[in-house]
């Protein structure tokens, strides 16, 4: 019997020394942020972004401001659930307009176009810090997300935007236990990005194909999906479910509800992919060119 309780036993103190270390970062993080006079936070709504917001909350009260972009890129979802989360927390919070789409660059959706959405983010995060005197801009980026690529970061870097998540080393996974601790209802959102990053490098962004991206997105969302994205092909919609997922949207009568849907909210063409949900899965034509 002692025996079988070894590991078990191993595995409580595993979880315990996690759950320290976690919290360690949390306070690194914390007095990170209390030595900062004022400060701008960019908020989309996800996990990282909305413990970010509740960190700076947490350390410097009135004196942190949390600010949304508005887009054709950002989705009513999406611009529902920031809203949600402010309000739960109680957060100093504006929203604000980017005008990406003016950018030729950006509309052209090379493989850097995120850098040119995070560049005009900041340029006008910076000008609202100039007339309202905040001293910093932060954005969320964890320890994992350098793994991946994120030609955002870039722009983050030439404009001088503090990154604390990664700066105190805090992981995915780290950052969602500490947000269930805090009680932020964010911990589990399933992750998100612009509606952007479902369209194929070199097709050009529009914020016509955008919406319908959006309302098959809604419609998927409305048959029970949590973590999925719709990949626009031309008139072809690839669905991508979470693998525990999968199975139920390949079941007859549910794919037929979700081609259904998809069909409505303009495709011509729907299909499954095998593989599941990945972020980035475009990404892979990428590596695949070079």
């Amino acid at each position: 019997m002692t025996n079988h309780l070894v590991p078990i036993a191993a595995a409580a103190v595993q979880v315990r020394t996690d759950e320290a270390a976690a919290l360690e970062k949390q306070r690194s993080l914390l007095a990170s942020l209390r030595a900062l006079d004022s400060l701008l936070i960019a908020l989309s709504g996800g996990a990282d972004s909305a413990y970010l917001a509740w960190a700076a909350h947490s350390a410097l009260g009135e004196r942190t401001l949390s600010i949304t972009a508005l887009s054709a890129s950002f989705s009513q979802h999406d611009r529902e659930q920031a809203i949600d989360f402010v309000r739960s927390v109680g957060l100093r919070h504006e929203f604000i307009e980017t005008r990406e789409f003016d950018n030729p660059a950006y509309v052209a959706n090379s493989a850097d176009r995120c850098y040119y959405c995070k560049d005009e983010l900041f340029d006008r995060m910076e000008s609202l810090a100039r007339e309202r005197g905040f001293s910093a801009i932060a954005y969320g980026i964890n320890a994992d997300d350098t793994h991946d690529f994120r030609p955002g970061h870039r722009a983050a870097h030439e404009h001088r935007i503090l990154a604390p998540l990664l700066d105190a080393k805090l992981s995915k996974a780290e950052i969602r236990m500490l947000s269930q601790r805090a009680g932020l209802s964010t911990w589990d959102r399933p992750a998100s990005a612009c509606l952007s990053s479902r369209i194929p490098y070199g097709i050009a962004v529009t914020p016509e194909l955008l919406a319908k991206i959006e309302r098959a997105e809604a419609a998927l969302r409305e048959l029970g999906f949590c973590q999925f994205r719709v990949r626009a092909h031309g008139e072809l919609a690839r669905i991508e479910l979470a693998p525990d997922e999968l199975s139920r949207g390949l079941q007859s009568e549910m794919a037929e509800k979700i081609a259904r849907g998809v069909k409505d909210a303009g495709f011509t063409f729907v299909t499954m992919d095998l593989e599941g949900y990945r972020q980035g899965s475009l990404n892979s034509l990428l590596k695949s060119k070079e």
